[in-house]
């Protein structure tokens, strides 16, 4: 008797814990019905797709809302044409060296005012965007100043504005014969003007890790857009990986 009464309670825990358990299943599925609705009636939360439209991702970059404000032209992906040149710390810089990484190229006079330092502080801002993946993004500047070629002209540039701060910032220099050997290659219009300084057309390219020119855009002189420009710009960076 004493051997059957302890297998009856035995039978009633083992009942009680099938119960208990199918209970919490039961729950745990209305729960998650409850969920599903209230993601799906609700475009504003962020979920990956509208995290995709809100990047301009969808459609297409150049024809999402950031690839408007950047004025940002896809290119048909040809061979981005090589340069070896000497960077700010008077490193030897070749463009093939950084095949498997996106490299965002900017032309810049290390001697400009306007442009060229809000460009410098979007780049800063898009470095802290990409966190970890910024290991494999470079940032590349070509001087158009052929009155300022040094690599202490470059350097004092980078400092002023910050740009040594990035572990992948090259701001590279060269001859005149060098540099504009470059700029044709880009089609970047450098125009010396009598005061010694210089004109230049603002561009911005985005190479593919394979080496393929993906995207143009043009940086202006609105400092309203930095952040916008800084958000963009880590955007493309992104889409390329």
């Amino acid at each position: 008797m004493e051997h059957t009464g302890r297998a009856g309670k035995g039978r009633e825990r083992s009942l009680v814990a099938v119960l208990v358990l199918g209970g919490v299943l039961l729950l745990a599925s209305f729960v998650g019905l409850l969920l599903f609705a209230h993601f799906r009636h609700n475009p504003e939360l962020p979920t990956m797709k509208n995290v995709r439209a809100a990047d301009g991702l969808t459609g297409g970059l150049s024809a999402g809302p950031l690839g408007v404000a950047l004025g940002l032209t896809q290119l048909g992906g040809k061979p981005a044409p090589g340069f070896t040149l000497t960077d700010q710390r008077g490193r030897s810089v070749s463009l093939a060296a950084f095949r498997g990484k996106v490299v965002v190229l900017e032309f810049m006079d290390p001697h400009c005012t306007d442009v060229c330092p809000i460009v410098s502080q979007e780049y800063v801002e898009a470095a802290h965007l990409l966190g970890r993946k910024l290991s494999q993004v470079a940032f590349v500047g070509v001087n158009v100043n052929q009155f300022a070629e040094s690599r202490a002209a470059v350097l004092r540039f980078s400092r002023e504005h910050r740009l040594t701060t990035l572990p992948n910032w090259y701001f590279v220099t060269g001859s005149t014969a060098q540099l504009r050997r470059v700029w044709r290659d880009y089609s970047v219009t450098v125009t010396p003007t009598k005061t010694g300084d210089v004109k230049h057309s603002s561009v911005m390219y985005f190479i593919g890790r394979r080496g393929r020119l993906r995207y143009l855009a043009f940086p202006d002189d609105n400092k309203a857009k930095i952040r916008t420009w800084a958000h963009g710009i880590t955007t493309v960076a992104r889409s390329l990986l």
